[in-house]
């Protein structure tokens, strides 16, 4: 299989040669007709946060591993190859329900367990108050339990690798430390945390930020806050939904500059309502709205988001626009820096990569990303080469 396209990176025309499940070359190519004709070419995008898509949500106590196949293959026409189920808040029997469905389709279908390098639990360990809490049902939450999660870890085949945590709820530092020491990987948010209890959290091995300035207070005093503490602190990712509702662009801006492009990451957090048409619809936390500019509130109280409804190639898009950044930032921070911070793979334009590989159009700040197709793992999984 060969790809031509002008490389992310830099604008350069290139031939990507893939042999199997990896690249086998990469080489400049010199056409003659127009070069900026010709689609962008990119790695894989890597989501660490999405709960589901087009009303199928993986925390669903009823999830079947077919609806699980089918809501991974959806992903692939966003440009998306690897990502984190996220089984938001939930009570233990529909945590086991969610993690058994993922578990079976990983196990029913190679490109499935390719494409999932990991499940993300976002709770039930988080702060109980509104704001914070955000869209996660009240009824659920609960201090963490070191043996509740061992019990999950063995039900999903050991595929939890990611963990969101309230520093500030019951256990939680004992809990990231033994997390830690298994391999998991802690990222703080939905919290209501002092700042101590923050760096608390940071010393005993929590690594990431949960869409920050997200699942926040809405008012907060200046200095000191849990924002502030996190931006600070060289040893935390900072995980942003950039998909034009949850952040100003100043904020995402202001993130920017203090963590740099090497240390943020871009996620859509797309709801199970992601692909849906706008509407009022019951969850278990009670009733969200989808409103007809693509926003997802709590429909009682509506200046609360309950997650995206856009997916990680419109937040990549939305992230070049409102930040100011080049094309290669903004898809590294979707796709290298996912896999940098729970230590998988990076993907990249090189000889030995696995060819996961992305072919879209894109003119530039203010356009949207059009995926024309997405190669994982050396098969064609949507589009026309």
């Amino acid at each position: 299989m060969q790809l031509l396209g002008r490389s992310y990176l830099n604008g350069e025309p290139i031939r990507v040669s893939v042999e199997g499940e990896r690249i086998a070359r990469v080489d400049p190519v010199w056409p003659n007709d127009d070069a900026t004709q010709w689609p962008w070419i990119a790695p894989g995008l890597f989501d660490l946060q999405i709960n589901g898509h087009k009303g199928i949500w993986f925390c669903d106590p009823k999830l079947t591993a077919d609806q699980v196949l089918e809501t991974l293959q959806a992903h692939f026409a966003f440009g998306i190859t690897r990502l984190c189920p996220t089984l938001i808040t939930a009570s233990f029997d529909a945590f086991s329900a969610g993690l058994s469905a993922i578990r079976q389709a990983c196990e029913s279908e190679a490109w499935a367990n390719k494409m999932v390098p990991g499940i993300h639990l976002e709770g039930p360990s988080i702060s109980p108050e509104d704001g914070p809490r955000g869209a996660h049902p009240l009824s659920q939450v609960r201090p963490a339990n070191w043996n509740e999660f061992s019990k999950l870890q063995e039900i999903s085949g050991n595929r939890i690798r990611l963990v969101t945590i309230a520093p500030e709820s019951g256990n939680a530092v004992e809990f990231i430390r033994q997390a830690v020491a298994s391999g998991v990987t802690i990222s703080i948010g939905h919290m209501g945390a002092t700042p101590d209890q923050v760096t608390a959290a940071i010393d005993a091995g929590a690594t990431m930020s949960t869409h920050l300035g997200n699942g926040a207070h809405g008012m907060l005093r200046r200095h000191p806050n849990y924002i502030w503490e996190q931006l600070g602190d060289h040893r935390l990712f900072a995980c942003l939904i950039t998909d034009g509702h949850h952040l100003p662009p100043s904020f995402i801006r202001s993130v920017m500059r203090a963590k740099s492009s090497l240390h943020t990451i871009i996620t859509c957090d797309a709801a199970g309502l992601a692909g849906c048409p706008p509407g009022v619809y019951q969850i278990e936390s009670g009733a969200v709205e989808i409103l007809p500019e693509g926003k997802i509130v709590v429909a009682a109280t509506p200046q609360y988001l309950a997650g995206s409804a856009q997916l990680t190639d419109a937040c990549v898009a939305h992230a070049i626009k409102a930040a100011g950044i080049s094309l290669r930032d903004a898809w590294d921070m979707a796709s290298r820096n996912p896999a940098r911070a729970l230590k998988f793979e990076e993907l990249r334009l090189a000889r030995g990569s696995q060819a996961d590989l992305v072919l879209f159009d894109f003119a530039g700040p203010g356009d949207e990303i059009h995926v024309r197709a997405t190669v994982a793992a050396g098969e064609l999984q949507f589009g026309k080469l």
